[in-house]
């Protein structure tokens, strides 16, 4: 049978493993996002720098400044178009990155707590007589502090479903704005 100084330092060495591991996996989440945002740059660069290309080629054969205004127009819908899936794969990506740690963060805390409440039910096994509720007092400052991170996370994912919703509506405002602009810029 373990000491209660015992049990308290195995409890704090748990603790601090536990942690590095969710630090570990949190910095491996950040470098999958990071890898993420890098490829999709690399994949817009390239093809930016192909399209710009081509487009320049185009400019240079317009006959007469009416014609160059045609092709800039023509090419404003899809630039548009273009600058919007970049933002919603880079949206996407940073919304997955954020479940990724929303989810080691509540795994870490869940596993904590159990921990936490192993720890003070064997504690208190061992308890002097009239302490019940001192433990009980334990008990629920955990229950609390549980709750509360419950509360934030909830409150976390508000407001992030509320910032994509923000997003795709303004992004759908822009997609119907753009032909609008495009077609105006052609008549001029």
């Amino acid at each position: 049978m373990f000491t209660i100084p015992e049990q308290f330092s195995a409890a704090s060495k748990a603790n601090l493993e536990s942690q590095l591991a969710l630090l570990a996996t949190l910095t491996n989440k950040t470098f999958e996002g990071v890898e993420k945002v890098m490829d999709l740059n690399l994949n817009v660069a390239k093809a930016s720098l192909e399209e710009s290309s081509a487009a320049a080629k185009q400019f240079l054969s317009a006959r007469d400044a009416q014609e160059w205004m045609t092709l800039a127009a023509a090419q404003a819908q899809p630039n548009a178009e273009k600058a919007l899936s970049y933002g919603r794969h880079l949206a996407s990506i940073a919304s997955s990155v954020q479940a990724e740690f929303n989810k080691a963060a509540e795994a870490q805390i869940a596993e904590a707590s159990r921990k936490m409440l192993d720890l003070v039910d064997e504690v208190t096994k061992n308890a002097p007589a009239g302490t019940e509720s001192a433990v009980t007092l334990m008990k629920s400052a955990i229950g609390n502090a549980n709750a509360s991170y419950e509360q934030l996370s909830k409150t976390a994912k508000q407001a992030a479903d509320a910032l994509e919703a923000n997003l795709n509506n303004a992004v759908g405002q822009f997609t119907q704005a753009a032909p609008k602009a495009a077609a105006r810029a052609g008549k001029k």
